[in-house]
């Protein structure tokens, strides 16, 4: 196959969006441009309400991602599974589509006989392992962030560790929102290696609103400029399967 690039989004918040335009529709839009959209949903000793458990599951489910909520404690773990999980599930969406132009259109995955279906899922765990991958981590940093951040770090630093093993390439940048004087701050540029947060993290200022739509809306345009890769899920002519015996 072609050499392609999943394209990610995750982001970490722990509110309910209050200022500009609905998030669920840039999730959507990123969708459309082949980058999927993960939502974590964060809280501590305090439950996040039903309203906030509703959009972080609707954002996800408009960029094709996974939603998780999850305690602050448990964030490293949680991370790393949503990362992979989503990488497996894009992995799956493509090679459905890759079977119904090679089959028909009513030819999914879930239909092959157990040999061909054992066949497929070995394609889509080796390309988890060798397509290259990028990541852009959108932050929540208002006030109710303050206290978790810390565990963020340490969350946003095991994941890299996890992703080294992987033979594809892993880049990864990281933005936060609000930012100080714009929507959204740049803390890390493009990089294979999240180690380079180290003293980031306590540089950070939390506080003010959850400006969700125009944060995922800027990063969205910070993903698309400064990521030259053409990305798996939008390329149409992406072929997966090479040998006739598939």
């Amino acid at each position: 196959m072609g050499k392609g690039t999943l394209k990610q989004i995750l982001l970490l918040t722990d509110g309910c969006s209050n200022q500009g335009e609905d998030p669920v529709a840039i999730a959507a839009l990123a969708k459309e441009q082949g980058i999927t959209v993960n939502v974590i949903g964060v809280v501590d000793d305090h439950h996040l309400g039903q309203q906030g458990i509703e959009e972080v599951e609707a954002i996800a489910l408009a960029g094709g991602g996974v939603s998780q909520i999850v305690y602050a404690k448990q964030l490293a773990k949680t991370v790393q599974m949503v990362t992979r999980k989503a990488m497996t599930q894009t992995l799956h969406g493509v090679v459905n589509k890759e079977l119904q132009q090679i089959l028909g259109t009513k030819q999914e995955m879930e239909s092959l006989s157990p040999e061909k279906r054992g066949q497929v899922m070995e394609v889509v765990d080796e390309l988890s392992e060798t397509i290259n991958l990028e990541v852009l981590i959108l932050i929540d940093t208002s006030a109710s962030m303050k206290n978790k951040l810390p565990m963020v770090q340490e969350a946003l630093t095991d994941l890299s560790i996890s992703l080294t093993s992987r033979i594809g390439d892993n880049r990864f940048s990281l933005y936060s929102f609000p930012g100080k004087r714009k929507e959204i701050d740049r803390l890390l540029d493009w990089t294979p290696q999240l180690q380079a947060l180290t003293g980031v993290f306590h540089k950070l200022s939390s506080g003010g609103i959850t400006p969700t739509g125009p944060a995922l809306r800027i990063a969205l345009e910070k993903f698309v400029k400064n990521s030259p890769r053409r990305s798996l899920v939008a390329d149409n002519e992406e072929q997966l399967f090479e040998e006739p015996g598939m």
